[in-house]
């Protein structure tokens, strides 16, 4: 058998290689001919999977290890009989601790903020509950939701109100509720003075142009996206003007990628009828040092923003956005490389609920908020 896995994939020959051949490949670059006679492919969201990729291969499943699913044609493989999986929720906890680490570094206390949730699904329900827990109002956006599923939603206006606005849908362009541009111009100037927005969800969503025309005439908006419309090819007067930009790696913790691996791990083995023999548990290194102790004398929204900081310095990741941008210097395709470049070379992130944090008396509101964001409070 032969499994063709983009590169970005991680411990991928850990599940796969008692299966078969694995050949890795840079997912944005694969072609017809790469996966003519391969049995099993394995993409992340930047591989468009339809007829012109699959066409006449002997392809028979494909997997994604994200969340959203509009990279594939579904339709077209419905059609093939070829069997697709994705992993819904691998990444929900990495994508949120995202929205975490980007206000804290703007010093936003999300805490005494009103959040707006667009899109309540896998991640952006497990934010609605992760904030609500700490007592947090929340209005939340998901047509595809009812007031039994989530008692806080309401109208995108009233979203749109909040002073955190936060996105978390996949991408679509059918259907009755479409999210292509679903924020344009109109919705962007009802954000409220020194509104937050954040994209973490699918770049195009948010009307790319639109949102640079409103950042010139709203120099009060912070704005932080790490999905891009026309991503890796990326707007850099968008990037000058947004307060923290990143490469579309909001969900690059290494536990959410391994848990993406994981999932379709075991989905291949159903389709092919074969016995798995891997487990996360089995390939998930623990985290050494884990113990991280609180600072002593801080309030507890310093105490918050420093312990992020500790496990997941979020500046770094914007840094080196900008110095790619830079080095490209207006060049297309030395920036479109690049962008992949951070991708594929994203240094480890561990997610909260690997560290224990110390000298946090129990059942205390600073104890409280860590728990709820993951942390191991004891």
């Amino acid at each position: 058998m032969k499994i063709v896995i983009d590169e970005n994939i991680p411990l991928a020959e850990d599940f796969f290689s008692a299966h078969g051949e694995i050949v890795r490949l840079p997912g944005r670059q694969l072609s017809a001919a790469d996966v003519a006679d391969a049995d099993a492919l394995l993409v992340r969201s930047v591989t468009r999977v339809d007829e012109a990729l699959l066409g006449g291969s002997q392809v028979k499943f494909v997997g994604t290890c994200t969340i959203g699913m509009d990279h594939l044609d579904q339709p077209w493989l419905d059609q093939q009989g070829i069997r697709y999986i994705n992993a819904p929720g691998c990444n929900a906890n990495s994508v949120v601790e995202y929205v975490y680490a980007a206000l804290a570094h703007l010093n936003i206390d999300w805490r005494g903020k009103t959040v707006g949730i667009i899109g309540c699904g896998n991640v952006g329900g497990a934010l609605y509950r992760a904030l609500t827990a700490q007592g947090v109002n929340c209005r939340c956006y998901d047509p595809l939701l009812s007031l039994e599923q989530n008692p806080d939603l309401c109208e995108l206006e009233d979203v749109l109100q909040c002073d955190i606005v936060s996105l978390h849908t996949p991408l679509t362009t059918t259907g009755m509720h479409p999210s292509r541009h679903l924020l344009t111009e109109q919705q962007l100037l009802q954000l409220p003075r020194g509104g937050i927005l954040l994209n973490c969800g699918r770049g195009a969503v948010i009307d790319n142009k639109a949102l640079l025309q409103v950042m010139h005439e709203r120099s009060d908006l912070q704005v932080v996206l790490d999905v891009w419309e026309w991503e890796p090819n990326i707007d850099l007067s968008l990037l000058a003007r947004v307060a923290l930009g990143s490469p579309h790696i909001a969900g690059y913790s290494f536990d959410g990628k391994l848990k993406g691996t994981a999932m379709i791990y075991d989905a291949f083995c159903e389709s092919f009828g074969l016995a798995p023999s891997v487990t996360l548990t089995d390939v998930l290194p623990a985290v050494e040092h884990n113990r991280i102790e609180a600072p002593l004398g801080a309030d507890d929204w310093q105490a918050v923003r420093e312990l992020i900081d500790q496990v997941y310095a979020i500046a770094a990741d914007d840094k080196r956005l900008r110095t790619v941008a830079s080095d490209a210097g207006g060049q297309g395709e030395a920036l479109s490389q690049g962008f992949d470049q951070l991708r594929k070379d994203y240094p480890v992130r561990r997610e909260f609920n690997n560290y224990q944090v110390t000298g946090v008396a129990a059942n205390t509101p600073l104890a409280i908020t860590l728990k709820a964001m993951g942390f191991i409070v004891q």
